[in-house]
C-alpha cells in the first residue's frame, strides 16, 4: 500500500467518524423540534430555509432520497405546522413546500445549537487552525460535486 492509499483510508476512516457523530448530533437536535420528528427532516427544513419554496420531488432530488421518504417527511412537518403546501404560481396545479415562520425560527435554534456544539469541540483550536479546516472542507465538498 502507497503512502497516499494509506492517507486517504485514514482520512475516510475519520470521516466517517464524523459522520456518525454529526448524525447522532441532527437526530438528538430533530427531537427537540418533536420527539417523532425524523432526523432527516432537519435537512429538509434547512433546505427550506436557504433555498425557499420548493416542489417535494426537487426535495427528494436535492437530499438523494426516495420520494416517499421525503412525502412522510412533508407531512408529518406539516401536521407540525412547520411546513405548508402552497400553489405554484408557475404551474396551477403542482404545490410548493414552503417552511413557515415556526419551522423557519426552529432551523435557527437548531443550528445555534449545531454551532454551540462545534465552537465547544474547537474552542481550544487556534482561528487559524479552524480557518484552515473550513477552507479544506469546503474545497473536499466542491471536489465531491463535481463526480
Amino acid at each position: 500500500m502507497t503512502d497516499r492509499q494509506q492517507v486517504h483510508e485514514e482520512l475516510e476512516a475519520e470521516l466517517a467518524f464524523l459522520w456518525r457523530r454529526v448524525r447522532r448530533l441532527s437526530i438528538d437536535l430533530a427531537r427537540q423540534v418533536d420527539e417523532g420528528l425524523e432526523a432527516a427532516a432537519y435537512g429538509l427544513l434547512g433546505l427550506l430555509a436557504d433555498g425557499g419554496d420548493v416542489r417535494a420531488a426537487d426535495l427528494a432530488d436535492r437530499l438523494g432520497l426516495d420520494k416517499s421518504t421525503v412525502s412522510r417527511q412533508v407531512t408529518q412537518m406539516e401536521s407540525l405546522g412547520l411546513i405548508q403546501r402552497v400553489i405554484d404560481p408557475q404551474d396551477g396545479r403542482a404545490r410548493l413546500i414552503h417552511i413557515t415562520d415556526d419551522g423557519r425560527s426552529r432551523v435557527q435554534q437548531l443550528r445555534a445549537a449545531r454551532g454551540r456544539w462545534f465552537g465547544e469541540a474547537l474552542e481550544h483550536w487556534p482561528t487559524a487552525d479552524v480557518d484552515t479546516l473550513a477552507v479544506l472542507l469546503k474545497r473536499l465538498n466542491e471536489s465531491l460535486s463535481q463526480e
